[in-house]
């Protein structure tokens, strides 16, 4: 037997909830044994009811990961569990763990204290007890290393996917023409250093459209004077369908983020004809490729000079969109499935 656990679903979408989604939809088809597992306080209920979700415990939150959960797997003789979401039950062995990245300990202050004490605390366990590690880009594996000091052997790349196309639904309000970028609102996301540069391009009257909102975890002190800027416009959280119809509308997407694990948004962009801007970091030249164009995330008027770039050339814009089809079809979620897949099976114990 095989367990999932599916707190996931009790979570707002995220890039690394987006990942679990995705991958336990394949694995249900893939391995039809599997069992996913959650807490009571399910909000994606048409995806649990898809999964055959069973509800476990009366705990939410980490008190069910870590009460709840362990105290179920040891009734059932301690099957092999899957985490996707980066946090795992701290007293069991028999399970394979998924880490995003590890910006909390690269990045600390971007986060709240709270959250970085309990994964400070939890990461480095879980990672030396899991009997396999996933992580979503090779530049993840090399911080993996250096940070928890784990075996390279022990730890296995399952890129994250583009979601297959989704029917847009047109853009409801004008906005004449956008910039468009998509992300939590977090300093990570490096959306300040954006706004300014959006201060700076020639293009005025243009509009910058932000997809997404605020979250707990991190410390968004200096975020707040955003929303009185007359040419920002915050949308918070869209649906798929939506966020489809903001990406084929924009004039082009910019993703400035200062540190990611691999980054989805920008082969969302591209999977919806939108020419790319990303940041000059490691992660996202290994995702993105020939498909964009980068720009230095701490320099805004370097920012503002790749919009004004793309903006003004026509040709540009055109072999990235090409370019951007052709990125695309290096990450599946198929693939990225029956990669774990395969990588588990020598851990499976025959009932």
């Amino acid at each position: 037997m095989i367990i999932v656990n599916a707190r996931f679903l009790t979570q707002k979408l995220t890039g690394a909830q987006r990942f679990a989604i995705e991958i336990a939809k394949r694995l249900k088809t893939m391995m039809p044994g599997v069992v996913f597992v959650a807490p009571l306080n399910v909000i994606h209920h048409e995806l649990a009811t898809q999964l055959n979700v069973i509800i476990i415990g009366k705990h939410k939150g980490v008190a069910w990961e870590q009460i709840d959960l362990p105290l179920y797997l040891k009734k059932i003789n301690k099957p092999l569990l899957i985490n996707l979401c980066n946090v795992a039950p701290l007293f069991y062995n028999n399970q394979v763990i998924t880490i995003h990245d590890v910006a909390f300990l690269v990045n600390p202050q971007w986060f709240s204290k709270n959250f970085v004490r309990f994964y400070k605390f939890l990461i480095p366990q879980i990672s030396k007890k899991a009997k396999l590690i996933f992580t979503v880009s090779e530049f993840s594996k090399a911080e993996i290393i250096k940070y928890l000091h784990v075996d390279a052997t022990k730890i296995k790349v399952i890129y994250n996917g583009v979601s297959g196309l989704l029917s847009p639904i047109p853009v409801k309000t004008d906005y004449g023409e956008y910039v468009l970028t998509v992300g939590s609102i977090d300093k990570r996301k490096n959306i300040m250093n954006l706004a300014q540069a959006f201060g700076l391009i020639k293009h005025k009257g243009t509009k910058l459209i932000i997809v997404g909102d605020s979250n707990a975890i991190f410390n968004n002190a200096g975020n707040e004077n955003l929303k009185a800027h007359q040419d920002i416009i915050f949308t918070g959280r869209v649906n798929d369908h939506e966020l489809a119809g903001l990406y084929e509308e924009a004039r082009l997407f910019v993703y400035p983020s200062l540190y990611e694990g691999f980054g989805i948004p920008p082969l969302e962009a591209m999977a919806h004809s939108c020419p790319t801007i990303v940041s000059d970091i490691d992660s996202l030249h290994e995702v993105c490729g020939d498909a964009s164009i980068y720009v230095n995330p701490l320099n805004v008027t370097d920012i503002a000079k790749g919009i004004d770039l793309l903006f003004d050339d026509a040709v540009l814009r055109d072999t990235l969109v090409i370019n951007g089809k052709q990125n695309i079809k290096r990450f599946s979620w198929e693939t990225s499935a029956r990669q774990i897949v395969n990588s588990i099976t020598h851990l499976i114990t025959p009932p």
